[in-house]
């Protein structure tokens, strides 16, 4: 039985304060598949239920890459490993490709969100998961996930800019992480740093004017492009000086 709007938002939740987040996808999925436009509240809970399910597949993929770079290239159980990483790429690739279809589908979230702050934060999340995409595809297929998690990171901006002040969470986090966009997979350090100042220099002078509720969600992200900012413009000279990666500005931060 798959339950009424309400019964799974309520469930999500629990599930959320569970840390089950296979169980808020199954929910938030059935609650995007209902027809209606999401609330502000369900369409957080489906992000959030999304983001921690593909993110503890990204932990996974990359401490695997680790392990690989530090393995002996005649250890006999580099096959095992190879193909453990292969099926951590495939759930990431799944579980991606089934938020990308809830939002860009005919009838998805996209299509029917029905106001700036909502597109915005769909066309955000369809850059995101692109660009997760392109972290781990392969040299046929990250350049096809790169350019569309650029045009979806594009069309955002383009409706944040006029739909959104430049104080809103929402615009902020698609700022920063359409700055690691450029980062880390187009290796951009300049596009990266120039679209992060301007949105940290636009909304820094009307942080103040905020109400304290949503200025916290606007400074937590305003740190965010700062440290970033930091990071990137003193990663030339770290690498130069062979810095470990936690010092070289590769370990940015997004939302």
């Amino acid at each position: 039985m798959s339950g009424t709007r309400d019964e799974n938002v309520y469930m999500a939740r629990l599930a959320e304060q569970a840390e089950r987040y296979e169980d808020m996808v199954t929910y938030m999925t059935r609650v995007a598949n209902m027809g209606s436009e999401l609330s502000v509240e369900e369409r957080n809970l489906l992000s959030v239920a999304f983001k921690n399910a593909v993110g503890a597949r990204r932990v996974a993929w990359r401490s695997i890459i680790g392990m690989m770079q530090k393995e002996d290239p005649a250890n006999p159980s580099l096959p095992s490993i190879n193909g453990y990483k292969d099926q951590v790429e495939r759930e990431l690739n799944a579980k991606c490709e089934e938020i990308l279809n809830l939002l860009r589908k005919a009838d998805g979230l996209i299509a029917t969100a029905t106001n700036a702050e909502a597109q915005v934060f769909y066309l955000k999340m369809e850059g995101d998961y692109h660009r997760y995409l392109a972290e781990f595809s392969n040299e046929q297929y990250k350049p096809t996930h790169a350019q569309n998690a650029l045009n979806a990171y594009t069309r955002a901006t383009d409706q944040a800019g006029p739909g959104l002040p430049p104080t809103h969470p929402i615009r902020l986090g698609l700022a920063l992480n359409f700055s690691v966009f450029y980062y880390e997979v187009y290796a951009k350090a300049d596009s990266a740093c120039a679209l992060a100042k301007a949105a940290y220099e636009q909304a820094i002078p009307e942080i103040g004017t905020l109400p304290e509720e949503q200025r916290k969600d606007s400074e937590a992200i305003l740190h965010l492009l700062r440290d970033n900012l930091q990071l990137w413009s003193d990663s030339s000279a770290a690498q130069g000086e062979g810095k470990a990666p936690e010092q070289d500005g590769t370990l940015c931060e997004d939302l």
